[in-house]
């Protein structure tokens, strides 16, 4: 069974984007382990092929380009690209579609208006697809909530020609059902990357330590100085009520450990910030990898996140979590990451030093309650999500020769 995948992956200049690569190593993962051989089109074919053993080829390419031109490179593409140049990068990913079984576009965020880029390149996507005759699914969606007009009808296009499709919240499960698709919900594909049955369950953890922090340099057009102060405030007052130690984790940022000296980059230039704030200890966890990262989310005792993924991955390991969201997109994502396992403590980020206080002390209290309620959730979550792979690789390997189920 051959597969061309798309994910917002690929690490370019050592930045990675660690939600982003999870919940490509997850689908990665798991359709492998169901005797899938993947090529992945990613923005950095080179560095994403070496990460995953797989093979890969560059974007179709939609970046930087305006209404117009993109609407002229759908329909070039759609048409076979004869008329692209003989260079074109999208010709590898044509002739990736037409020599696979089935085509994934795996779990993200990506389809709505904020980001037109991203839909015009899963729309062409989705178009190849349906133009070869190849089984198309999507999975561990966001949908909007900002979707409208051209992209709206984009969107809706790529939902109506899939086989299957995959949401992690039940506001865009919603928004597909307006776009007249049944979509399954479930976790976030990425929820139990590296989690091991065995011994890494909430019903038999570790001992968890530390107050984890990870947030976003997207502010939602927040004050910057007032923000830090915010969540300096919050960080001191949580580190008071716990007794635990203080580690930041950048889920954008370098994979290595910045040299001595180094200008911060990504999401690290607000963790400085609201580091020189505190007037607690606290100290620096590279980036890594997203493995390491969702190890990092379920050892700790709680997490404070301004960051959808950190809550992604330690939600199933029973970590009481504290979201910080700047808009209606964040609220959905974390909600949705949270509600899966019985939790629910949002705040506004321009809240965070007043409402996120009361908060703390409530998820703190539960911590307990919190866990054991993760674990009665645990094994049903991971059947579902073992279903629903067992089901991507039944419908994708049907493929060129075979119906489809």
């Amino acid at each position: 069974m051959n597969l061309v995948m798309i994910g917002d992956v690929g690490v370019v200049d050592d930045m990675v984007h660690i939600g982003d690569e999870a919940m490509f190593d997850a689908a990665v993962e798991e359709l492998s382990a169901r005797g899938a051989d993947v090529v992945a089109v990613s923005s950095a074919p080179s560095e994403t092929a070496a990460r995953y053993g797989v093979g890969a080829v560059a974007r179709i390419g939609f970046d930087g380009l305006d209404r117009e031109a993109s609407e002229a490179r759908l329909a070039a593409v759609l048409a076979g690209g004869a008329a692209l140049g003989a260079g074109d990068p999208a010709h590898a990913v044509i002739d990736a579609v037409a020599a696979a079984d089935g085509v994934v576009i795996a779990g993200g965020g990506n389809l709505a208006s904020t980001w037109p880029l991203h839909v015009y390149e899963r729309a062409a996507l989705a178009g190849l697809a349906a133009r070869a005759g190849r089984p198309l699914v999507v999975s561990g969606q966001t949908f909007g909530p900002h979707l409208v007009g051209r992209d709206r009808e984009l969107v809706a296009s790529i939902l109506r020609t899939a086989r299957r499709v995959g949401v992690r919240e039940g506001a865009s499960q919603r928004l597909a059902a307006e776009l007249g698709v049944d979509a399954r919900l479930g976790v976030d594909d990425a929820s139990f990357l590296g989690m091991d049955e065995r011994d890494a369950t909430p019903a038999a953890p570790a001992v968890p330590a530390g107050i984890l922090v990870s947030l976003s340099l997207s502010l939602g057009g927040a004050d910057r100085d007032e923000t830090v102060a915010r969540v300096a405030a919050l960080v001191d007052d949580a580190a008071d009520l716990t007794g635990e130690p203080v580690r930041f984790h950048a889920h954008y940022g370098p994979l290595a450990a910045p040299l001595t000296g180094a200008a911060p980059r990504g999401d690290a230039l607000l963790h400085d910030e609201v580091r020189a704030h505190l007037r607690t200890p606290s100290t620096v966890v590279p980036s890594g990898d997203a493995r390491s990262a969702a190890s990092l989310a379920r050892s700790s005792a709680l997490l404070i996140t301004g960051r959808y993924h950190p809550a992604v991955f330690a939600a199933p390991a029973g970590v009481p979590v504290l979201g910080l969201v700047t808009d209606e997109y964040t609220a959905v994502k974390q909600r949705g990451a949270l509600a899966h396992w019985g939790q629910d403590a949002l705040v506004p980020l321009s809240s965070a030093d007043v409402l996120g206080v009361d908060r703390l002390g409530a998820l703190w209290s539960a911590r307990d309650e919190i866990r054991a309620h993760a674990a009665r959730r645990l094994s049903q979550h991971r059947a579902d999500a073992a279903a629903w792979w067992d089901d991507i690789a039944a419908v994708t390997g049907g493929g060129k020769d075979h119906p489809l189920p």
